[in-house]
């Protein structure tokens, strides 16, 4: 068993090594680094409050860039509701149908969860 200090992206972790065969290695962490700086709330997934109608869900982690939309807007299946940032690459959230904006549950840069409401599609 080795007992070695690994720094990944600036944080030591301190690792025992145990050699299994020629080639194969395990590596168990021994400590925990020291807890990073905050980071902003992320809004988890939750049912819509408010609104009757089909729930527009966020289809991956990331920061709300602009809300185009507002309630009681008419709307047509492919219009653009949300702007989604995720991994540097903004994502157009489109309408899955024709309707009226019955809620809104983001504002601009708000971050969001997988499967967060957006909007709701009455």
């Amino acid at each position: 068993m080795k007992n070695l200090r690994i720094t990944v992206n600036g944080v030591a972790y301190d690792v025992q090594v145990e050699e299994l065969g020629s080639d194969a290695v395990a590596a168990a962490p021994v400590a925990a680094p020291a807890a990073p700086a905050a980071k902003p709330a992320v809004k988890k997934a939750a049912p819509a409050a408010s609104g009757a109608g089909e729930k527009v869900a966020a289809p991956m982690p990331g920061t709300i860039v602009s809300v185009n939309v507002s309630d009681g807007q008419a709307v047509k299946k492919g219009d653009v509701l949300v702007v989604l940032e995720a991994m540097k690459m903004e994502n157009e959230i489109k309408a899955p149908k024709d309707g009226t904006i019955t809620s809104v549950a983001v504002s601009k840069g708000e971050s969001v969860d997988t499967g967060a409401a957006l909007v709701t599609i009455g």
